[in-house]
């Protein structure tokens, strides 16, 4: 790929879709070397790998404006093609949005790049960190400092359609989303961070945290007869709510009391174990409206799947995140879920771990005696010896996974005029879950980011859709999405008013991807002891799976390392004598290479930070 993450990945609206068009092409990669062969020892073995990517299905985008209109207009900031393999030269600046989203070569031109965005403003940014033990959260972001005259001119080249856009905030042209498609950064998968959950922890821990900034989720809605509604979670939503009697006030915190230290209280639900979390609730004098906040919107459990011991600790797991870094138990990264991976490229970087973007591996050479991997060989028709080697599970080829049995994920992404629930403030990060229509039909997570977040330009939403697939993505979305949204260009005056006040959607996009988390080592055939199969990402909000998943094979590969330990401050590092002497001389021969400090460093000291924070 010409991009970082893989499925976790994140594309501006160009680059998503030109991620769409290759998905629907499915075109095979013809760039290889045929001399492979003679690379293979009559002692060895190959296993081939896929050519194609087949997580992504059934890719279907609709544009609910003018397309037309957007024919000769160009991306504000886009950055001149670098060569591809197999073509002539460079090509000039994007200006189809249907081209190919120009490549990053590196973490490093991936962090140049969005500097100038970065530069604009950050509402409410925040980096999470492990020494301090206060919140720091201003309304006004510290901006990144910028050296390059050049950036800071594409930074003004991006300001200027923002300008246009605020002047017209009700109508909003597909035109203009091409124009700033820039300011769009369009996760593949839709989840959030629990405040208390593996991944915080580890970003904290491995201090992974410097390279990103990340937001508060500020609000969990519930939809319940045909109304989006906000749902109390702490203690002051409750005892604030409009909604909730004085009643039913008392009943809730009496439940989420409970909930807290329910393993103390054995005898409670000792009765309940065998049956659902829905039939415990109807057992505890909760009001109907209570009983849907609770299963749908705190729990966010099944109505028919799940027991009453799960319940209770997706409540105590929601409830325990509430407070660390805000009224909710959740944070989102600023521009994006596929920051995050290349976070982790970039403090594998700092430590020489090296990333080859557009360059494919055909097969693996496998040891006939021992049956383990010695080697791989690339599209270029080169050996390459390792002792182990991780790869995620669509790089395995049909005869590998015939024993595999895959889950599908249903997501739907849109470009929206207005939230789904209008409050004073414009810039809120909400959560809302959808009850399905029928049992035993999964329920659909929805993610609405606004403009603040750095997804979306201004005066747009950006909406995330995603449940487990029980058919395509649009046959299982889109029925949610008539509920909350407008779908037609212009409304029609025979609409009801309730209609008029859904929010527009102004593009949308469906597709099913591959859910591989789960599957068991053994499923996957004739596989070598020293090969480790990641999977992509899991339907779950969360990111608990992926994080145990790679601790899991880390501590297989090496038993006796720490997972992700702190990195040490530069000067604390010794240098072996002969090496830095090797370094010495190598710099005196080139002093064009001398290090430098690191971008990322220097916009990491102008960033506004969250500490690591615990309420008592």
């Amino acid at each position: 790929r010409n991009y970082y993450g893989g499925n976790w990945a994140s594309f501006s609206f160009s680059g998503l879709l030109s991620w769409i068009k290759e998905n629907q092409e499915k075109s095979e990669n013809s760039d290889e070397c045929e001399d492979w062969k003679k690379l293979i020892l009559e002692n060895e073995e190959v296993i081939s790998l896929n050519k194609k990517d087949k997580t992504i299905e059934h890719v279907e985008a609709f544009c609910f404006g003018d397309q037309d209109s957007a024919k000769d207009v160009e991306e504000a900031g886009a950055l001149p093609k670098l060569p591809v393999f197999g073509a002539s030269g460079a090509e000039g600046v994007a200006q189809d949005p249907n081209k190919e989203c120009p490549p990053l070569d590196s973490a490093v031109a991936r962090a140049e790049s969005c500097e100038p965005e970065k530069a604009a403003s950050v509402d409410t940014a925040s980096t999470v960190e492990e020494n301090d033990t206060e919140v720091n959260c201003e309304n006004e972001g510290s901006p990144s400092v910028s050296s390059s005259e050049s950036a800071l001119d594409l930074g003004k080249a991006e300001a200027a359609p923002s300008e246009v856009s605020a002047q017209e905030p009700k109508k909003i042209m597909y035109s203009q989303i091409v124009r700033e498609g820039r300011r769009f950064n369009i996760d593949l998968v839709s989840k959030l961070l629990y405040s208390r959950g593996l991944l915080i922890d580890l970003l904290i821990k491995s201090n992974v945290s410097r390279y990103a900034e990340f937001k508060n989720a500020t609000r969990i809605l519930a939809f319940r007869e045909g109304k989006v509604e906000q749902v109390p979670c702490s203690r002051a939503d409750v005892f604030n709510s409009r909604q909730l009697t004085m009643v039913e006030k008392r009943m809730l915190m009496k439940f989420l009391t409970f909930c807290l230290d329910y393993e103390q209280h054995p005898d409670e639900f000792q009765d309940y174990k065998n049956s659902t979390f829905a039939q415990f609730l109807r057992t505890r004098k909760l009001t109907p409206s209570l009983q849907h906040f609770i299963l749908h919107s705190i729990a966010m459990v099944s109505e028919t799947d799940c027991s009453t011991v799960e319940g209770l600790q997706a409540t105590r797991k929601f409830l325990q995140c509430l407070g660390r870094y805000g009224n909710t138990p959740f944070l989102f990264p600023l521009y994006g879920q596929g920051e995050i991976p290349q976070c982790f490229c970039r403090m594998c970087a700092v430590f020489g771990g090296i990333y080859c973007l557009r360059h494919s591996v055909q097969c693996l050479v496998v040891d006939k005696e021992s049956g383990r991997c010695k080697a791989i060989i690339d599209h270029f028709g080169q050996r390459i010896s390792a002792n182990y080697f991780i790869v995620e599970d669509s790089y395995l080829s049909e005869s590998v996974c015939r024993n595999v049995c895959y889950r599908q994920i249903s997501r739907a992404v849109l470009i929206t005029d207005q939230s789904v629930l209008k409050t004073d403030s414009e810039q809120q990060v909400s959560i809302l879950t959808v009850p399905p229509v029928d049992l035993g039909q999964p329920a659909v997570c929805v993610i609405e980011l606004c403009s603040s977040t750095m997804t979306c330009m201004k005066d747009t939403y950006l909406v995330h859709l995603t449940c487990p697939s029980t058919k395509t993505a649009r046959e299982d979305l889109e029925p949610v999405v008539q509920k909350l949204f407008h779908l037609n260009t212009e409304a029609e005056k025979e609409t009801e008013n309730e209609e008029l006040e859904k929010p527009r959607v102004l593009w949308a996009v469906y597709f099913n991807m591959r859910d591989s988390s789960g599957i068991d080592r053994n499923s996957y055939s004739n596989l070598p002891s020293n090969v480790y199969v990641c999977s992509g990402p899991d339907s779950a909000l969360g990111n608990d799976c992926a994080v145990k998943q790679a601790e899991t094979i880390f501590q297989e590969m090496f038993p006796t390392e720490e997972f992700c330990p702190p990195p040490p401050n530069p000067e604390d590092i010794i240098y072996d004598e002969d090496e830095l002497a090797s370094e010495e001389s190598g710099l005196s021969n080139s002093p064009e290479t001398k290090p430098e400090p690191s971008s990322e460093e220097s916009s990491s000291r102008g960033s506004t930070a969250v500490n690591e924070h615990s309420e008592e």
